[in-house]
């Protein structure tokens, strides 16, 4: 028997109905045999199991199992014994159960946690004098990180404070004070502790005014430390100015003793990662913290932090560019790869409001630099990705390389990434074809090698999105329709020369037998097929066959489809019933469609058009984006006189300084350019109403 082992109390621990209990993974009667091998002398598997549990206990959280309830005394006796091996990972499972107790509804907290959180509490408060400083470490983030620190969290805190010599556990230990001023019962600072006397010498107030004497203490991490745990409440704004916390925060971030916080439990992380948790301070739209931390420094990671706040600023607010712009530009000709590539990502993300820096972004066409990631991409390309986005015919050379496969590059699948306020920018670049589709009015040079890519033996994917970029050209790419033909007769390939085809409109119709017989197949792709064939000229009713059950049939139906039927317009008028039944639909996709098919087959029913179309876009004005509302905001556009009642609901956007978007990365920035384009045009067609 393991020394750790020892620490746990066999009868407590067969008393429990481990079989009983639920964790993440269903039934919790493997428990025991975790907790045993967690203080096992094998460090390895001792490690696997802590790593285990922590995963069946907490997995991703948003749940307090009852099983976490039940094995909390005993992680602490094992997190408590010198002689096991994974205790770190242990306080580590204990600080995210007591972080999510204070976040998750009620429905998902186990019932019994707050009572056996409180009865154990003591136990997580003895770590703090152990003799391991990371273990001293770990519990200090386990009561920075809980929503109830209880009556004894500040006198022991501040005990520990006082005896604490280790400069990276006083980090830990200033944090941890922070959470539990804030929080609990001793959080809510009385009238009387708002100043100093006689009864007002309680932990509150001695932990308060620790704190902020921090904020002029000699280290530069115990002042960040102490600007993060007072936060950006009023107490913050008492104990200093916002100017003053600035000052502070940019002076630690950018002094070589920041590498301290990667030893820290909580936060574990360098120059980078101290930056982007220290950006939640200064949220609004100024650029002053990104600004600071884009001046010049010796270290690369602080130069590529500089980029990532910038990014992450301009992601959300649309005024910083023009003081954030020439840093970043700066950024070109930086020794390092990483900088310089992100640097041109971020102009690419800005386009059309980076254009007079085209020249310095055209010098890098040449940097075949490559960075230190996965996708390998190249500081060449994303200049030429900037240079599409700034509709600089100088990318076109390039293009032209990528898409004859004869200089690599580019990914030919298109990355999302979700969009929230305290993420990361992605400085990814789009695929291949998302660059292309973006440059119509290059079309004429970029077509010879779109068409030579055109032939039978490529692959399926690849042309499938070459048939799109075909169709967002539009009729300038009518001189691929020979080529497109002969894909016709490919009964794997010709969906892609059927979506290109439908773009190009009319100037493909010797296609449309081959694309009638094709929709009556019956097949995945029959409504493309009848799509297409009507829009390359054929007759309105083989199309309506297809495209009306599709688009009305309560379990066929898509918005996809309702978009083609909207394209048959007076001859699809039979299912305007339906379409207005559709209009009623709580799916915003569904809703938007068929609204919009509904006034295109009626000529012109706006009575339910608009009021369906204004649902979409209701929240809109609130800095609300989903993708349903482009599509909803050109279709009102088109209404004229009958959109007047949204365009009042959406004139005060064009005005407002948030970027509006709901991807992440360089989709953030095309979709708020994409919106308020829709915007200014609903509102252009409604001036005169």
């Amino acid at each position: 028997m393991s020394e750790g082992w020892k620490s746990i109390d066999r009868a407590e621990l067969e008393a429990v109905d481990w079989a009983g209990l639920k964790h993440n993974y269903g039934t919790a009667e493997d428990v025991p045999e975790l907790l045993r091998r967690c203080a096992g002398s094998d460090p390895d598997d001792a490690e696997d199991a802590a790593f285990d549990l922590l995963n069946h206990l907490y997995h991703q959280g948003g749940w307090v199992c009852p099983a976490a309830t039940a094995a909390l005394p005993f992680v602490l006796r094992l997190a408590a014994a010198p002689q096991v091996t994974p205790r770190r990972t242990l306080l580590e499972l204990v600080g995210r159960l007591a972080a999510d107790a204070g976040m998750v509804e009620a429905r998902f907290l186990d019932p019994h946690w707050s009572a056996t959180w409180e009865r154990h509490l003591p136990d997580v408060l003895a770590l703090l004098a152990d003799p391991q400083p990371e273990i001293r470490r770990a519990a200090a983030d386990v009561i920075g990180a809980c929503a109830d620190p209880g009556d004894d969290a500040l006198p022991a805190l501040l005990s520990r404070w006082h005896a604490e010599s280790d400069p990276v556990t006083r980090l830990d230990l200033v944090l941890a004070l922070g959470n539990a001023v804030r929080r609990g019962p001793v959080g809510a600072l009385s009238d009387e502790a708002a100043a100093p006397s006689d009864e007002a010498a309680t932990p509150s107030y001695e932990a308060a005014a620790l704190l902020d004497s921090l904020l002029a203490a000699p280290e530069p991490q115990l002042r960040l430390a102490a600007v993060l745990a007072l936060g950006d409440g009023p107490r913050a704004s008492a104990a200093a100015s916002a100017e003053g916390r600035l000052e502070i925060a940019l002076g630690a971030l950018r002094d070589p003793s920041v590498e301290l916080w990667q030893r820290t439990s909580a936060g574990e992380c360098g120059a980078r990662g101290m930056h982007q948790w220290t950006a939640s301070l200064f949220d609004d739209a100024s650029p002053a913290f990104a600004l600071g931390l884009m001046a010049d420094h010796p270290d690369e990671e602080q130069r590529v932090g500089g980029l990532e706040q910038a990014a992450r600023v301009l992601s959300r607010w649309r005024s910083p560019a023009d003081a954030l712009l020439p840093g970043v530009v700066a950024r070109l000709d930086d020794p390092a790869t990483e900088v310089r590539y992100r640097a041109a990502e971020l102009l690419a993300c800005l386009g059309p409001a980076a254009t007079a820096h085209a020249d310095a972004v055209a010098a890098l066409l040449d940097d075949t630099a490559v960075r230190a990631t996965r996708g390998g991409e190249t500081v060449a390309e994303a200049a030429v990705w900037a240079l599409a986005r700034m509709d600089d015919p100088r990318c076109l050379p390039r293009l032209t390389e990528h898409v004859a496969g004869t200089r690599p590059g580019f990914a030919s699948v298109g990355a999302y990434y979700g969009s929230s306020a305290n993420s990361f920018h992605h400085p990814t670049l789009p695929a291949l074809h998302e660059v292309l589709v973006r440059l119509p009015d290059h079309a004429e040079a970029l077509l010879p090698g779109v068409c030579d890519r055109l032939s039978p033996t490529e692959d399926i994917r690849l042309l499938g999105r070459l048939g799109e970029v075909l169709a967002a050209w539009g009729p300038a790419a009518e001189p691929a329709v020979p080529r497109l033909l002969d894909l016709l007769a490919d009964d794997e390939r010709w969906p892609a020369a059927a979506t290109a085809l439908a773009g190009i409109g009319r100037a493909g119709r010797a296609g449309r037998e081959a694309l009638l017989a094709r929709s009556r197949t019956g097949g995945p792709d029959a409504e493309l097929a009848a799509w297409a064939y009507w829009r390359v000229g054929g007759d309105p009713g083989p199309a309506l066959d297809v495209l009306g059950p599709a688009a009305t049939d309560e379990d066929r139906a898509t918005h996809t489809a309702l978009s083609r039927l909207a394209d048959l317009g007076p001859h699809a008028a039979g299912y305007a019933d339906r379409l207005r039944e559709l209009a009623a639909a709580e799916d915003d996709w569904g809703r938007t469609q068929a609204a919009h098919a509904l006034w295109a087959v009626t000529g012109g029913d706006t009575e339910t058009a608009v009021p369906a179309l204004m649902e979409t876009v209701r929240k809109l004005p609130t800095g609300t984006y989903l993708p349903a509302m482009l599509p909803a905001v050109r279709h009102l556009a088109r209404m004229g006189e009958a959109a007047v009642p949204a365009a009042r609901l959406l004139q005060d956007l064009p005005a407002d300084d948030r970027r509006v978007h709901y991807f992440g990365g360089w989709r953030g920035f095309t979709e708020d350019e994409s919106i308020r384009m829709a915007v200014d045009e609903l509102l252009a067609g409604c001036s005169g109403a």
